[in-house]
């Protein structure tokens, strides 16, 4: 008996289901599940050349895309044949669980290599800020929620745009007015700043004379007292104000955020700078099994006693586990929206200004040096191009005094604008960029005042990098962005918004391919977490880590590129087991 499991927007994509439950267990020799009738994109072909060429025995026909494999066959959670149906089907056995796809594509299991997937489930229940367009509509939302909400007690938002609304930045007056009871604080997009009204700034004790982290601005109300606003590292004040969430909440949000990747058809995500809560609580889930999908932790450089703790421990050395933590995250510069990414030269829009980077904005040298010679690979944030230059410093000057540090495939986190000079280093010092496709095309509206004409041409340069050998991973930053895969390969591809703006795309020629796109959330994403030989591609003997989804977009990226915004996911399988089904 066949049940259909799925239907797409786009035409008929019906997934059917035969044979038994997923739980059974495959007869000697048989296999645990087969995809069939599958338009399977392999990627075990070479690699593209820098300008995206792609490589010779790549599945292209005149310059058209065509899939390599028709069905996968997987058993004991590796993969065990890759080809025709015919040949899948030959190793189905009485407890084989056979799923026919009806002409679904298959590619390698999707990576998002930079995510905040706790904030993400905790924004799926706070109120949500994202593409409100003014200081008025965030407040009638926040009043709306405080109606349910017992008087006292914390209310939480996120997604108001700091880049967006850098010249009308809002302040306590409207949000204390329209909820005096609640403390109220409401993150940004990108997270480097904050908006609260009066009762948050009276719980946690801020007044004038707070001191101020180097690297943050609070900004003041007319009267000389705090005005609500917090910008780049003073966002550190509210947030040591909110009382901490119990465990339990914290392992709430982080199952909420992996559930919601999951269904968005991530097999693997990499957490940017996890603290000791967050680290206990994802340990709790792995000990009880309850992970979906695998997490990639960065512990947080801004954790001392964490930091020192895993310091002396070392590095996981495994792969394999759900939770595998070897690598650090830190903070070097802010954010150029919010004019904290540091620049070589001033701000186009705010002359005398170029933001503050390093120890000025709390980057623990001596601390990232141990943790790179303890083993752990560092994912330094770093957004502008002096910020960028200063990083590449310090790595390649590590790697002088330490040789053996130079191995730990270090990666820039974002890379966004980067010097003509400095774009060379990073293929020459092996650091890979870490970068958001959809930054580009969200920032587009306000980068260029912030930089000038000329160096602009060096932000979100996905090309000059590739095309100086630099490696590439990609990912969302989420929840700043949407971390939607079809969202993150149609701005790749055609740099526009999914107002498909501007015409002919923001600056163009930085431009990827589809294979050099979905390989930075794939292959690539998985040899920036020392992965390539376990993932990354289907193949035998590989983890059965796999997305299905109801469009091809090899085939749409060269005929109808808009289309892929419309795209669906249909299933997500993680070590051979389906952990999201449409």
């Amino acid at each position: 008996m066949k049940t259909g499991l799925f239907a797409s927007v786009l035409g008929v994509v019906l997934i059917s289901v035969s044979a038994t439950p997923s739980t059974a267990k495959a007869a000697p020799g048989g296999a645990d599940l087969i995809l069939t009738d599958a338009r399977v994109y392999t990627l075990r072909w070479g690699e593209p050349a820098r300008d995206g060429k792609p490589a010779p025995d790549a599945p292209t026909t005149n310059g058209k895309w065509h899939p390599d494999a028709a069905a996968v066959a997987i058993r004991g959670g590796k993969i065990v044949y890759v080809g025709s149906d015919k040949g899948a089907l030959a190793l189905r056995g009485k407890r084989t669980r056979v799923i026919d796809l009806n002409g679904a594509t298959v590619i390698p299991g999707l990576v998002d290599s930079h995510t905040h997937f706790v904030e993400l489930g905790a924004k799926l229940e706070s109120v949500d800020l994202t593409d409100v367009a003014t200081e008025a509509q965030a407040v009638a939302l926040v009043a709306e929620r405080a109606k349910s909400v017992p008087k006292g007690e914390w209310i939480f938002g996120a997604g108001w745009d700091e880049g967006a609304w850098a010249n009308r930045y809002p302040d306590k007056q409207q949000l204390s007015a329209a909820v005096p009871d609640h403390p109220v604080v409401l993150r940004s997009l990108h997270g480097f700043a904050i908006w609260t009204n009066q009762a948050a700034l009276d719980a946690g004790k801020i007044t004038k004379a707070s001191p101020v982290p180097v690297g943050g601005e609070m900004r003041l109300a007319p009267d000389g007292q705090p005005g609500g606003l917090f910008l780049n590292r003073a966002a550190t004040m509210i947030e040591a104000a909110v009382p901490p969430e119990p465990q339990a909440v914290v392992a709430r949000h982080a199952l909420k955020g992996l559930g919601q990747m999951a269904t968005d058809g991530f097999v693997a995500v990499h957490e940017a700078g996890v603290g000791a809560q967050a680290m206990a609580a994802l340990q709790q889930l792995e000990d009880q099994n309850r992970l979906p999908i695998r997490v990639y932790a960065l512990l947080s450089l801004r954790d001392p006693p964490l930091m020192r703790q895993w310091i002396a421990r070392g590095p996981d050395r495994d792969s394999d586990s759900m939770l595998v933590t070897r690598a650090v995250k830190a903070y070097y510069d802010g954010a150029l929206g919010s004019r904290g990414a540091r620049l070589l030269a001033d701000y186009a829009d705010k002359p005398g200004h170029r933001g503050i980077s390093g120890d000025g904005y709390g980057f623990d040298r001596d601390l990232a040096k141990a943790a790179m010679k303890a083993g752990f690979q560092l994912g330094i944030h770093a957004i502008g191009d002096a910020g960028n230059r200063e990083v590449l410093d310090f790595l390649e000057a590590e790697f002088k005094a330490d040789p053996g540090t130079a191995q730990g495939r270090h990666r820039i986190e974002h890379a966004q604008v980067v010097s003509p000079e400095d774009q060379p280093r990073f293929a020459r010092l092996g650091v890979i960029a870490s970068m958001e496709p959809p930054h580009a095309v969200e920032d587009k509206t306000w980068a260029q005042d912030r930089l000038g004409p000329q160096r602009i041409l060096g932000a979100y340069a996905w090309r000059t990098l590739r095309r100086d050998g630099a490696r590439l991973t990609f990912n969302a930053d989420n929840p700043g962005s949407d971390h939607s895969i079809f969202y993150g390969l149609h701005a790749a591809i055609t740099r526009q918004d999914k107002q498909l703006q501007p015409a002919g795309g923001w600056y163009p020629e930085q431009r990827l391919t589809i294979e050099e796109t979905i390989r930075a959330y794939t292959n690539w994403s998985a040899y920036a977490a020392f992965r390539e030989d376990q993932t990354g591609i289907i193949a035998k003997g590989r983890w059965a880590d796999l997305t299905v989804m109801d469009i091809d977009p090899f085939a749409l990226a060269g005929s109808a590129p808009e289309k892929i915004l419309a795209g669906r996911i249909l299933a997500t399988i993680v070590s051979g087991k389906v952990v999201y089904q449409r």
